[in-house]
């Protein structure tokens, strides 16, 4: 049986499984990682599986119409986000058209939350598998190859005389170590050098090492629309193994982005991998998404194994704010934080937003002065992107903040990010204005520069990072 999952085209490089999908100003792009992962699953269960990434490889809807039917699939998964469902629906229907006798299902954080209305938009989609889909696709192809019905599979929503149905939920994936490493699909279906992520070296990979995050931000959206609130781990030896693969099968890649929500939410099992990659010598640089509340011993294993860079949310300036989002941090902790990867010697992304409840200008202000204050390595500054199934959607909607209902709308023509919510205090644009404010204020600091020079004269890694970065970001700097 033959499968196609397919990320669709839409807008150029559109980061589909971003956390929040557009067009970034950075020029990132994110692997499509849980397709690569569902892509693993079913190889594994011994399907032939084909693997498009449209927008890392610049096909245009016909060109990836045209892989599809030459492949001739069986099934044929098709995925989505909020800003480009219109878009996704329509190369389902086309696809549809093309092969009438293939069973189409659409995936993704939109059409889980969203199933019943998915459906009865695109009458050509037969199926949407919800939430975590890896397991929900190999029992639907391994019904559909038998020639059994989709009434039994736990995760799936369809088609019955007209009337849509929602099996139960399926079970969380616990036995995480029984997935195929992702690095050996991407070897087999991708080309690393089409992904990029500004605050890491070029060219990267992406791995996962755990799903879900206890943590209880309103905004976040995979933990709340895909996999839950509870950290399920793959062990230390399963993550040191992908290390080694990676370096082994992946020569050209520079470093390993791991895109857990909250790497460090269990921090023992993080030590572990950090002592399984010294036993073994990693060279490998590695990223990861990590909470403000990391301790510089634990800081100092990680830059003993490898790690080169931490990611973190700060995301706001002011103590009320940072509880009206139950972030569940506090400006000490942020500043120790920095004190620490400094200390440690490892570089900070830093991500800062605008247009949690209770924003106002004044609060807009101290998260200004909290970024020039903490100076991380890179920063962003994005507004709120309330996502449906999301904690902030509800609370948007049910104020009235939430001022359009077209998820088109969600981003702009050119496919950039586009604030659809406002705050007590503040509108859509007010907030849009202060991004762009500050990051002008924050990239184009004369001591900012200065440092930027020196770190790409006398680190050629990291030059040739900064220059990538620079020659899209420049666009939108201004």
């Amino acid at each position: 049986m033959r499968i196609t999952l397919l990320n669709p085209p839409f807008k150029g490089r559109f980061s589909r499984a971003s956390r929040s999908p557009a067009v970034a100003k950075s020029g990132t792009l994110y692997f499509p990682i849980w397709l690569a992962y569902a892509t693993g699953a079913l190889e594994k269960a011994g399907f032939q599986v084909q693997l498009i990434d449209s927008p890392a490889r610049g096909y245009s809807p016909d060109n990836t119409i045209s892989l599809v039917k030459g492949f001739n699939p069986h099934l044929v998964v098709v995925d989505t986000t909020t800003p480009s469902i219109h878009s996704d629906l329509a190369i389902s229907g086309a696809i549809k058209s093309t092969l009438p006798e293939a069973h189409l299902c659409l995936v993704g954080t939109h059409a889980s939350v969203l199933p019943e209305e998915v459906l009865s938009e695109c009458p050509s989609a037969d199926s949407v598998a919800r939430k975590e889909y890896d397991y929900t696709l190999r029992e639907l192809a391994q019904n559909l190859a038998g020639g059994v019905g989709v009434d039994g599979v736990a995760g799936i929503s369809y088609r019955r005389e007209g009337k849509i149905i929602h099996n139960p939920d399926r079970k969380m994936i616990e036995d995480l170590d029984a997935l195929p490493l992702v690095a050996e699909v991407y070897r087999r279906h991708l080309v690393v050098e089409d992904y990029f992520f500004a605050a890491a070296r070029y060219p990267m990979s992406m791995m996962i090492t755990g799903r879900g995050c206890p943590h209880r931000c309103i905004f976040c959206l995979y933990p709340q629309t895909f996999h839950g609130r509870r950290y399920r781990l793959r062990s230390a030896e399963n993550v040191a193994e992908e290390f080694a693969y990676t370096a082994k099968e992946l020569p050209q890649v520079r470093e390993v982005v791991i895109e857990d929500d909250t790497f460090s939410a269990n921090r023992e099992r993080m030590r572990a991998i950090a002592r399984l990659l010294i036993d073994a010598g990693n060279r490998l640089p590695w990223s990861a998404n990590v909470r403000v509340n990391l301790d510089f011993e634990t800081m100092v294993l990680l830059r003993a194994c490898g790690c080169r860079l931490l990611i973190v949310g700060y995301e706001a300036g002011d103590s009320r704010i940072l509880r009206n989002m139950h972030k569940g941090i506090t400006l000490e902790q942020m500043e120790e934080f920095a004190r620490s990867a400094r200390r440690a010697g490892l570089l900070v992304h830093g991500c800062f937003m605008a247009g949690n409840p209770g924003e106002d200008r004044r609060t807009l202000s101290a998260t200004l002065r909290l970024a020039l204050k903490l100076s991380p390595d890179t920063a962003q500054f994005f507004p709120v992107m309330a996502y449906p199934g999301t904690e902030a959607y509800r609370w948007a909607e049910e104020r009235g903040y939430l001022l359009a209902d077209d998820f088109a709308q969600w981003c702009t023509p050119q496919g950039l990010h586009s604030t659809i919510i406002r705050t007590e205090h503040l509108t859509p644009d007010e907030l849009v204005r202060f991004c762009d404010y500050a990051r002008r204020i924050y990239y184009l600091r004369p001591r900012y520069l200065a440092y930027k020079l020196w770190q790409s004269l006398s680190r050629a890694e990291e030059r040739r990072r900064n220059l990538k970065a620079l020659r899209t970001f420049l666009r939108h700097l201004f």
